[in-house]
């Protein structure tokens, strides 16, 4: 474009000073002829700015074309795009993606049993660009299903707060998410309204992402102290969340949903985890509480420039739910709930709420543009102790990314966590030990530490060995049947991801 505006500048220069040497003398026909070179040069600046505009169009045109073939590419998905139907949708606005995640686990040492256990899912997600689809700028509806099959490691055969695989779930073939999402002020603003899960954008590591146990997704202290775990993997609840980015780095998040995606109560003897509990995902309640969580991102160095720092990002939050939640000690009587007079009713107290951090920050680059990275991250949470199990929860770890020779997408890693149960939670249970005059341990503080490798073994296909070990599992609670503490546990698994 510089190119030809300098042509055109100096073509019209030319043929200015030829003809005015030529008519040196007569003023009349040098005046004549420097309107008509004017006029030249007006016709040329319209024939030029034309090109410009012609140039400039098909600049973006082509630059629009080259985003959505790269959008509408599948050449990393296992069937690709036969007959081209998959692009053909794409383009029109519609994405289809299939995904299957499974696992098989052995639980090698301590436990209740030592057996292989298998487990997978299956996930089905539908998108409507609505921009594409009739010219509504900004709109995404997403609907997700999936096909959960298997059983879980953890409650078959251990004892620990948390599952030691975030896949594990109860069996059934389940609605996961159904909402709208609509952006507003050139994106910097958009606006989620239906049923989703909090786990996929809030309380998140996404070094974190990397390992399997479910410590390391969404953490003890939602998932053991909220009704039914809160709306996270596999449940999710009406609400809408809003998502703001004043600048490049800084994003604020506001979330408000239903707290109970199950509706049950916050016990359950049969499935603790309530998942059997409107088993097809189609409980749209708002009978219960409201949850109410807010977070803070800051992110440093996104797409650095060499001499320049790392990236990282950090997170400032907190929740609250406004629902009733039983007290770990007291009966409503102001009894010991472990005295045999007392009426096993516990006292309950108004709202719950959780403080939290979470950081991602790269340490250390091989080289500036090189894969090979290795990463820290760290998350604690923090919450009252009289009516939750948990009070307080830690996360860490390590990550390599790229460590071998053309092994870009490649990452090992090595993380450690913990849980505390609360001061409450342990009086309980010396009341407990005092009441029987039996054998009953206090439970204390539970450890847990994974090591993984997970290798792209093809552009649709990942394999990820992996390896826990857990120190007193649920903080060291009583093996059932025993005189003793629940061992140590050590498992065993791999996990495969094929994306069609």
């Amino acid at each position: 474009i510089m190119i030809l505006i300098g042509l055109g500048l100096l073509g019209d220069t030319g043929v200015q000073g030829s003809f005015q040497v030529s008519g040196a003398g007569h003023g009349q026909v040098q005046g004549m002829g420097s309107m008509c070179i004017a006029h030249e040069s007006g016709r040329s600046a319209w024939w030029l700015g034309g090109l410009l505009l012609v140039l400039l169009s098909f600049a973006q045109y082509c630059q629009a074309a080259e985003d959505e073939a790269h959008e509408c590419s599948f050449g990393s998905h296992l069937l690709g795009d036969p007959g081209g139907w998959r692009s053909w949708l794409c383009r029109r606005g519609i994405s289809l993606e299939a995904q299957t995640d499974d696992e098989l686990w052995n639980n090698v040492q301590g436990g209740r049993h030592n057996k292989t256990t298998y487990d997978g899912t299956l996930t089905v997600t539908l998108g409507l660009d609505t921009e594409k689809l009739f010219g509504l700028k900004g709109g995404l509806l997403n609907v997700s299903w999936m096909n959960i099959r298997g059983r879980s490691v953890t409650s078959d055969q251990m004892a620990d707060y948390n599952p030691v695989s975030g896949w594990e779930a109860y069996s059934s073939n389940r609605l996961f998410e159904l909402w709208y999402q609509q952006s507003f002020l050139h994106d910097r603003l958009d606006v989620k309204v239906g049923q989703q899960a909090l786990d996929s954008e809030f309380l998140i590591s996404d070094m974190a992402a990397l390992y399997l146990n479910s410590n390391f997704g969404w953490p003890m202290a939602p998932s053991i102290n909220l009704y039914s775990g809160g709306p996270s993997w596999p449940l999710a609840s009406l609400g809408v969340r809003f998502r703001y980015r004043p600048t490049e780095r800084t994003t604020l998040m506001f979330a408000v949903t239903d707290d109970n995606p199950t509706g049950h109560a916050f016990y359950n003897d049969k499935d603790p985890s309530n998942q059997s509990v409107h088993p097809h995902g189609d409980n749209f309640s708002l009978n219960t509480g409201a949850l109410l969580i807010s977070e803070v991102q800051h992110s440093l160095n996104l797409q650095p420039r060499q001499g320049e720092g790392l990236p990282g990002t950090y997170k400032l939050g907190g929740m609250y739910d406004t629902a009733r939640f039983a007290d770990q000690r007291w009966d409503k009587q102001g009894m010991r709930l472990a005295d045999p007079g007392s009426s096993g009713d516990a006292a309950t107290h108004r709202g719950n709420w959780i403080l939290y951090a979470v950081a991602d920050q790269t340490i250390w680059r091989a080289a500036f543009n090189s894969p090979r990275t290795l990463g820290l991250f760290g998350r604690v949470t923090k919450n009252r102790g009289d009516r939750n199990v948990v009070d307080w929860v830690v996360d860490a770890g390590v990550n390599l990314t790229a460590p071998f020779a053309g092994r870009d997408e490649d990452a090992f890693g090595i993380g450690w966590g913990m849980g505390h149960t609360s001061h409450r939670a342990r009086q309980a249970d010396r009341d407990t030990r005092k009441a029987s005059g039996e054998y009953y341990p206090v439970r204390g503080t539970e450890h847990h530490l994974e090591i993984t490798y997970r290798a792209q073994i093809t552009p649709w296909l990942t394999i990820q060995p992996d390896i826990q070990h857990i120190w007193k599992p649920g903080g060291g609670v009583l093996k059932e049947g025993s005189q003793h503490r629940m061992h140590d546990e050590t498992v065993l698994g791999v996990h495969s991801q094929i994306i069609f």
